[in-house]
């Protein structure tokens, strides 16, 4: 018989990373919020890999930090080892990424649930979602009900989770937990379209079983640095390996390939086009002699070692035997199998830029429910919904954070006009705006927005606005010094073979010079003040790249004026004459709410949006 659980503001289903910002925000926020999971064991679960950030997804999470979320900050207390990638490419693609204690990164991410005001955390399955009357009603499998004014899905991979290892298949969630059984009918049930992705995870293997002598050592930074902007200092812990595949490994995949669910047909799901597994390696790239893996560790207290690289859904016999031909795994022991796991999720076009359901008011999703993947990704949703749930039951104004600001923007902007066909993995090279989406100014892009939220705190703020006048006042001294073409000058001019100079010149004016910075100019800048070296940084940063930041600026301020011109969403775009039918599909499916993001619809052309400007100026904003 059903009984009447609980009345909330707010309520979450699934505890992982999007569910975690979601709920941490929605709490802090003043919402009374409840916060599902199957296993509460499996809260901030780190089910494919031991690392938080990497290329574009460090990022999302220094942006998570300057909204006020909690990933940076969590990474950082469980880091193992640091490394900022892409160090040899401008600073728009420098992106951090820290090795993590996986399991204390669960039970950190945990205990901040527990202790946090305004936030139950109960361990219950959802198996049916409806709506009566404005408020939604969650029956868990034990016969309770929950009421709540606004609801998220941030399910992961469990909805509906299916785990395939060669011709073994069966029902299961990421390592081993229960899957979300009933809820997909329940969603299909409600009207929510849905999808079938498939994403994968390597072998964990016994560190005792590697031949480290015959393994490269992989080193981290020092020092290193940490995601949150509040975190002081973090350690390099231990060190990671790299090896390679061979001719031999190749030899044995592609013996077993039929073996394989996913060349078997078993596997219907679509997969992650930009992380395929090792047999999608070996049979996409064919000419290639060897692929690289690196080899990382779990934690600090396990043996359990990470094969960063080589996902696989073969059967066990098979990965032992192409494990074992690789150099320094040659005895390798496995002690968690690869596996590949089909889930359930939405289609992200059903969504509005506030994560919210178009059809469905006050339901959101959130994570990989949204065909998105990685852990970065779906905290980044998590936050952005939670902060809008709160917003919406509190009856204020729903935030949206743009393309122009943000990476976040950027994902979620291409989730809900461009669709997700594969899992979405967010990349530097989605952001026409990336030199002004920098990691290092993360801060000054958003945490004035998470102060005004109310997620930032009065002294974290004052930090940052004090960091700011520092360097607001470092640029202005670099503008007005005038260095004098002295012998000293020249000299180091010269041998970072840059051209010398016969009068004054502004040290700003130097430092744009793509073979000098402050360290090279030390000893002719005499009025240099003692300042945080971030500050030097951020400060050449903005020098080197002013004339390109300026031009995108300028592509900013058109996108702009392109959004301010809004599209109704009751809109028929079948009576537009001169829409290509193409266009008008994309358009009346999606329902766009500007000309700018219906330009940024996969399938309308720069002349379907001539048109559009066209019929909103002969119709009046294009009410119909």
């Amino acid at each position: 018989m059903k009984y009447q659980a609980g009345n909330y503001d707010v309520a979450i289903i699934g505890a992982g990373h999007a569910g975690i910002e979601a709920g941490l925000a929605l709490a802090r926020l003043g919402c009374k919020t409840i916060l599902f999971t199957i296993n509460m064991d499996g809260v901030g679960n780190c089910p494919c890999n031991p690392s938080i950030g990497g290329t574009a997804k460090g990022h999302l999470v220094r942006e998570i930090d300057a909204l006020g979320g909690e990933m940076g900050k969590t990474a950082d207390a469980v880091t193992i080892q640091s490394r900022m990638l892409n160090l040899g490419k401008g600073p728009a693609v420098h992106s951090l990424r820290a090795q993590i204690d996986r399991l204390e990164y669960s039970k950190l991410m945990k205990h901040k649930l527990e202790l946090c005001d305004n936030l139950e955390l109960r361990q219950a399955e959802i198996v049916d979602l409806e709506q009566d009357n404005g408020i939604w009603r969650l029956t868990s499998r034990m016969e309770g009900v929950y009421e709540a004014k606004a609801v998220i899905i941030a399910t992961g991979t469990f909805l509906g989770g299916r785990i395939f290892i060669g011709d073994v298949s069966y029902e299961s969630g990421p390592d081993g937990l229960f899957p979300s059984a009933f809820l997909p009918n329940a969603l299909e049930k409600l009207g929510i379209r849905m999808k079938r992705f498939k994403t994968g995870t390597p072998a964990r293997v016994k560190k005792g079983s590697l031949d480290f002598a015959e393994l490269e050592v992989q080193y981290g930074d020092e020092p290193p640095v940490p995601f949150s902007y509040e975190t002081k200092e973090i350690k390099n812990l231990r060190e990671c390996y790299i090896s390679w595949t061979n001719e031999r490994t190749k030899e044995v995949i592609l013996a077993n390939i039929k073996r394989s669910p996913l060349y078997g047909g078993m596997i219907e799901g679509i997969g992650p086009r930009y992380c395929p597994s090792i047999e999608d390696k070996i049979v996409r790239f064919k000419d290639k002699p060897r692929h690289q893996l690196f080899i990382e560790p779990c934690g600090l207290d396990t043996e359990e070692m990470y094969l960063q690289g080589m996902s696989s859904s073969l059967p066990e016999d098979v990965q032992i035997e192409f494990y074992r031909t690789i150099s320094g795994l040659e005895n390798v022991e496995i002690m968690r199998s690869a596996y590949a796991i089909e889930y359930d999720c939405a289609d992200s076009l059903q969504l509005n830029a506030t994560l919210e359901f178009r059809d469905f008011p006050g339901l959101y999703g959130a994570g990989q429910f949204n065909g998105s993947s990685g852990y970065e990704e779906a905290a980044a949703q998590g936050l952005v919904a939670g902060i809008n749930a709160a917003r919406k039951v509190q009856g204020k104004s729903e935030i949206v954070l743009g393309r122009e600001n943000s990476y976040i923007g950027t994902l979620i902007d291409d989730l809900i006009t461009k669709g997700a066909a594969d899992p979405y993995r967010m990349m530097t090279s989605r952001s026409e705006y990336r030199l002004l989406l920098r990691q290092d100014n993360a801060d000054e892009r958003l945490t004035p927005l998470g102060h005004e939220l109310g997620l930032i705190s009065a002294k974290r703020f004052a930090d940052f606005e004090a960091k700011k006048a520092m360097i607001d006042t470092e640029l202005a001294r670099v503008r007005k010094v005038t260095l004098p073409p002295t012998d000293a000058l020249n000299e180091i001019l010269v041998s970072h073979e840059t051209s010398p100079v016969s009068s004054g010149i502004k040290l700003a004016e130097l430092l744009k010079r793509p073979q000098l910075n402050y360290a090279a100019l030390r000893p002719v800048d005499e009025t240099r003040p003692d300042l945080p070296k971030e500050i030097f940084e951020r400060v050449e940063i903005e020098l080197k790249y002013e004339g390109y930041i300026k031009k995108q600026q300028a592509d900013i301020d058109e996108m702009k004026r392109l959004e301010a011109k809004q599209l109704s969403r009751a809109m028929d775009y079948s009576v537009i004459k001169g829409l290509r039918l193409e266009a008008i599909e994309k358009l009346n499916a999606v329902k766009p709410e500007n000309i700018g993001q219906a330009g940024r619809i996969s399938g309308v052309s720069p002349a379907d949006i001539s048109v559009l400007l066209i019929w909103l100026a002969a119709n009046k904003g294009g009410e119909s």
